[in-house]
């Protein structure tokens, strides 16, 4: 599944400096990199958002972006960090995949109504699409984000 773009270009909230860049569609599994600060913006790994930076990613993102709201205290969430990594690797240009620390970034948990962990956010031109909350396999992530995308 390649990313739904109206045109030749997708635009990327940078997860470092919330700055929003321009990518050419054919050129998403290139590593692209900020324009402003040279982090990479589709990195094969999943991004870390903070109160700072959510907004501004979620909203200046033109791929889905899948967000694993988690805590360093949860094991369920320990266990799925792994599995997400792998479909951060798997979904690359077709999704920015994103962890939020729900105990770093209070804020913007409270104003996601996050009331178990770990849980999965689905947004897409900014708006969240789809939720689901409890660990999930590789396997189990790909099948609901493709479900939902």
């Amino acid at each position: 599944m390649q990313p739904q773009v109206n045109a030749e270009y997708v635009h990327v909230g940078c997860a470092n400096c919330a700055t929003e860049n321009r990518v050419a569609a054919r050129r998403l599994g290139d590593g692209p990199k900020c324009g402003q600060c040279g982090a990479p913006l589709l990195p094969l790994a999943p991004v870390d958002l903070s109160d700072a930076t959510y907004d501004a990613v979620i909203a200046r993102t033109g791929l889905p972006v899948l967000v694993d709201f988690w805590a360093t205290w949860c094991g369920p969430c320990k266990m799925m960090a792994p599995q997400f990594e792998v479909a951060a690797r798997e979904l690359h240009t077709q999704a920015l995949l994103a962890k939020v620390n729900t105990e770093e970034a209070q804020a913007v948990s409270a104003r996601a109504g996050i009331r178990s962990i770990p849980t999965l956010a689905l947004f897409r031109d900014g708006k969240e699409v789809a939720r689901t909350s409890g660990a999930m396999d590789v396997r189990g992530l790909i099948r609901w984000f493709k479900e939902h995308s």
